[in-house]
């Protein structure tokens, strides 16, 4: 069947009323950039848009916007003047491309009610007229192998037997902006693929300290962003601090018990810093409760003690084969389990507090003046853009 648009159904945008028309304008924009090198025309009203295809391989246009948020569903559909005769004739060419032996059922949306007839009356139609010129299927109304369906619009008919499910979630740009802790393991790049779905735009953080970390745990981090910027089809700026100084002072002046809480106080820091300084307005990071010792919720009150930002945990309440699998399904997780580890792992403490007081932290951090380190390293950090990017050197390509 050669298909000349392609049908895209909304995800919650739908639920908009006031500003839908903003929500619906992000996610044409977002479908324009995705689809830029492809001559289609794309046309975006309130409850549908519709890519005008002009040739173009249905399949991969829809390849193309499988991960845009926003979408709930795509079909690639054939655009039929509003007569009978139009649907009869396009329902038995698509009962043709039906294998025999096969069943089929017609479905009908009927959103034009001012149609002469009405859904059983076209259901009725169709069916009557596949099983008549057709001997090599049978009907299944129930639990068919194919079903042929048609949506009967204001604007046209359009016939389809195919629907790919798309991201869901709004679409990207329409609910601010975040920076996201991005650690190189394997919660971290899903909470940001996943608060992305919710049309949050992002940039990453990572924390380096060489050289007791190596160039091949910042490359995979790199790597990681790489991955994320073409599953969402946005290029995700990433700022990489220098950390050594300021790890190295925490593990030689903070108790080992609570270093850990202190490190993610000053990570936290700098991360609001830097959340301002990009025109941010929250942080999220890829903690799960209860995970580690740095996840109860003690520990969490006494690192989230240092910001007045909101801290976003998209991941919070999954069980971890859960996020495997989330990672597995977005890309991420060969990447995230390389064994080049972070300066998190490298110096974690031998027996972390899972309820650190608040008041013991801050007395020890109160010993040390961070601050000078802390601009320093806000001074020195090096972004890097998957755009931009020269090519990493293969260095552990044969462990992928």
């Amino acid at each position: 069947m050669k298909f000349d648009h392609i049908l895209i159904r909304y995800g919650e945008l739908t639920l908009k009323t006031k500003n839908r028309k903003m929500f619906v304008n992000a996610l044409r924009d977002r479908m324009m950039k995705a689809l830029k090198q492809y001559d289609v025309q794309i046309k975006a009203n309130r409850d549908r848009a519709y890519i005008v295809l002009n040739e173009e391989d249905p399949h991969e246009i829809i390849d193309k916007l499988t991960n845009i948020s926003g979408i709930l569903s795509m079909s690639p559909v054939v655009r039929l003047e509003k007569t009978d005769e139009a649907m009869k004739e396009t329902a038995l060419k698509f009962a043709n491309e039906i294998e025999a032996g096969h069943s089929f059922k017609i479905e009908v949306k009927r959103a034009d009610k001012q149609y002469h007839l009405d859904t059983y009356g076209v259901q009725q139609l169709l069916g009557n007229h596949v099983f008549e010129n057709t001997s090599h299927l049978t009907v299944n109304v129930k639990n068919p192998d194919y079903k042929i369906l048609a949506e009967i619009r204001p604007d046209a008919i359009y016939m389809y037997y195919e629907t790919i499910k798309g991201l869901g979630g709004l679409p990207l740009g329409t609910g601010g902006k975040a920076l996201l802790m991005l650690s190189g393991g394997i919660d971290s790049p899903v909470a940001g693929i996943d608060i992305m779905r919710r049309g949050v735009e992002i940039e990453a953080i990572h924390f380096h300290s060489p050289p007791y970390t190596s160039p091949q745990a910042t490359d995979k981090v790199k790597a990681l962003v790489d991955i994320m910027s073409e599953r969402t089809g946005y290029d995700i700026k990433l700022h990489i601090v220098p950390f050594t100084e300021l790890q190295t002072t925490l593990y030689d002046r903070i108790p080992d018990n609570l270093s850990m809480t202190s490190t993610r106080r000053i990570m936290l820091r700098i991360a609001e810093k830097l959340t301002k300084k990009i025109g941010g307005e929250a942080v999220v990071n890829g903690e799960n409760l209860g995970q580690v010792a740095s996840q109860t919720l003690t520990s969490m009150y006494a690192i989230n003690e240092v910001t007045t930002l909101p801290v976003l945990r998209p991941l919070l309440t999954l069980e971890k084969n859960d996020i495997v699998k989330m990672a597995k399904k977005m890309g991420t997780y060969e990447t995230s389990i390389l064994p080049f580890e972070d300066c998190c792992t490298i110096f974690k403490p031998k027996a972390p507090k899972t309820k650190p007081s608040l008041e013991s932290v801050k007395k020890f951090e109160d010993v040390v003046d961070f601050e000078p380190m802390i601009e320093k390293a806000m001074e020195n950090i090096e972004v890097y853009m998957p755009s931009k990017k020269e090519k990493i050197e293969d260095d552990f390509s044969d462990l992928l």
